[in-house]
C-alpha cells in the first residue's frame, strides 16, 4: 500500500487518523532478513528503489522483489547474472510482467503494464562495442523510468568522423541529455560535448590495458576535462547515468 492509497482509504473513512499515522510510520522502509527495502522512493524522489541483484541469495532477491512489487507495482533488478534472471522470470510468470534485458544485465518487473515512453529521448552512445553491457544497463533503467532512448554503439575517437553524423541527429531529436559510455583512454565523452548543445553525462567503462585498464584511466580523463557540459559519474555506472539523465529530461517534460 502507498501513501495515496492511505490517504484514500482516510478520506473514505475506511481507517482513522490513528491507523493512518501507523501506517505511513511503516511507509518509508519494509525489513526483511538479508535486506532493507526503500519502499517509498519512487513517490518521495521520482526515482525508483533499485535491487543490485549481484551477491544476493535466491532468497533475499526474490524477497525484496516481492516487497517492492507490492508497495511501488514496479521493480528494477540490476547486475543480475542469468540463472537470477530465469529464477525472477520464472518467480512472477503469470503473477506480473518481466522484461529481460540481456546485454544489460536487468530484469524489470511490473504489476500493470507500462505507459507509453515519453519525449525528449535519451541519447546513449558508446566509444566501443565493449562499452555496450554499461550502455545497456543504462538503456533499461531510462526506459523503465518512462523515457525514450535512441543509441549509437561503437562511434569512438579512433574515427573521429563517425561523431559528427550522431551530433546532428541527436540535434535533429532534441535530445537534451546524452550518456556517453568509454573505456580506454575515455575521450568521447568531452569531444561529444564540445560538439552536442545539451548535458553530456560520461560513463567511463572497465574497458583497457594496462595501466588504468580497470576504467581509472578513462575516469581521470573525464573528470579532468574541461569541455563545458560534462559530468561524470563512477566507473561502469548505467544507473547513475541513466538516473541522472531523467531527472533532466523532466525538466522538458510535463510531469515536471
Amino acid at each position: 500500500m502507498d501513501l495515496r492509497e492511505i490517504l484514500y482509504q482516510l478520506k473514505s473513512g475506511k481507517i482513522d487518523v490513528e491507523e493512518a499515522t501507523s501506517r505511513i510510520r511503516l511507509l518509508a522502509l519494509k525489513e526483511m532478513e538479508g535486506a532493507c527495502i526503500d519502499v517509498s522512493r519512487n513517490l518521495r524522489k521520482g526515482v525508483p528503489e533499485v535491487i543490485f541483484g549481484e551477491g544476493k541469495s535466491d532468497d533475499t532477491l526474490i524477497g525484496a522483489a516481492n516487497a517492492l512489487l507490492q508497495d511501488d507495482g514496479v521493480v528494477i533488478v540490476t547486475r543480475v547474472t542469468p540463472a537470477q534472471a530465469e529464477l525472477l522470470i520464472k518467480n512472477f510468470s503469470g503473477k506480473a510482467k518481466t522484461t529481460h534485458y540481456e546485454r544489460g544485465r536487468v530484469v524489470s518487473i511490473r504489476r500493470d503494464e507500462a505507459p507509453p515512453l515519453k519525449d525528449p529521448p535519451v541519447a546513449i552512445i558508446t566509444a566501443g562495442s565493449s562499452d555496450i553491457p554499461v550502455a545497456e544497463e543504462a538503456l533499461a533503467v531510462v526506459n523503465e523510468m518512462g523515457f525514450k532512448t535512441i543509441t549509437f554503439y561503437d562511434v569512438g575517437i579512433a574515427g573521429l568522423h563517425r561523431i559528427f553524423p550522431v551530433v546532428k541527429k541527436c540535434i535533429e531529436e532534441h535530445v537534451k541529455v546524452a550518456i556517453v559510455v568509454a573505456g580506454m583512454e575515455g575521450a568521447l565523452p568531452s569531444v561529444f560535448s564540445t560538439l552536442f548543445p545539451g548535458v553530456v553525462i560520461g560513463v567511463p567503462s572497465s574497458v583497457g590495458y594496462g595501466h588504468g585498464g580497470r576504467g581509472e584511466g578513462a575516469l581521470t580523463t573525464m573528470l579532468q576535462s574541461c569541455s563545458p557540459g560534462l559530468v561524470v559519474v563512477n566507473i561502469d555506472n548505467g544507473v547513475g547515468a541513466a538516473i541522472a539523465a531523467v531527472l533532466i529530461s523532466r525538466l522538458k517534460s510535463e510531469d515536471f
